[in-house]
């Protein structure tokens, strides 16, 4: 028999007025206990980020560095010295990987599409397209960086679309506050012959 045609005074027709009332009640008391995991989780995270920039042994560092990130996968400081370890290594691949996962995971950080356009950059040769795309994206998050726009403007000088490149290269340029980005837009603009 189902539900609505049981008797009016079987217990499947009353209202649940206590699961209304537990529901809230209940998220109360588990919601303290899922924010303190995850504050217990960013300590530990931090603690194994304190290890392994003091250790002197890199690949058991980078261990540490990289269960720091699944134990607090927000945490963006495993991926900085994971970043700034492949980087120095020329590892630009795993370079990628290390941001590509910061960025699963806070979609909305600027410096990674950063860096994974960099890392493409420095690709022999460059992977210009994949730069680019890093580099766009980071540009729709922060369009006043001056930084970006010089990115995507030496990128498109590279492809030959002066249209684009003069664009992004006027706007890198007239950003006073970044004297190196300004000077290096001012610098491809007058190699192209537009200033």
């Amino acid at each position: 028999m189902a539900p609505s045609k049981l008797p009016p005074h079987c217990k499947w027709n009353r209202p649940r007025r206590a699961s209304a009332i537990l529901g809230p009640f209940l998220l109360v008391l588990i919601l303290p206990l899922g924010v303190a995991r995850a504050q217990d989780n960013a300590v530990k995270a931090r603690a194994l980020v304190n290890s392994a920039i003091q250790m002197t042994n890199s690949d058991e560092a980078v261990k540490l560095l990289w269960q720091a990130t699944e134990i607090d996968p927000t945490l963006e400081d495993p991926y900085v010295y994971l970043g700034v370890y492949y980087n120095s290594r020329s590892d630009f691949a795993n370079m990628v990987k290390v941001y590509q996962k910061l960025i699963k995971y806070r979609p909305n950080e600027v410096s990674a599409y950063l860096n994974i356009g960099e890392a493409y950059m420095s690709f022999t040769p460059p992977r210009l397209q994949e730069a680019l795309s890093y580099y766009q994206k980071a540009y729709a998050l922060d369009p006043k960086n001056s930084w970006t726009a010089l990115r995507i403007g030496e990128i498109f000088v590279q492809n030959g679309n002066r249209e684009q490149a003069t664009k992004y290269l006027r706007e890198a340029l007239a950003d006073t506050k970044n004297s190196a980005a300004s000077a290096e837009a001012e610098r491809l603009l007058r190699q192209m012959g537009t200033l």
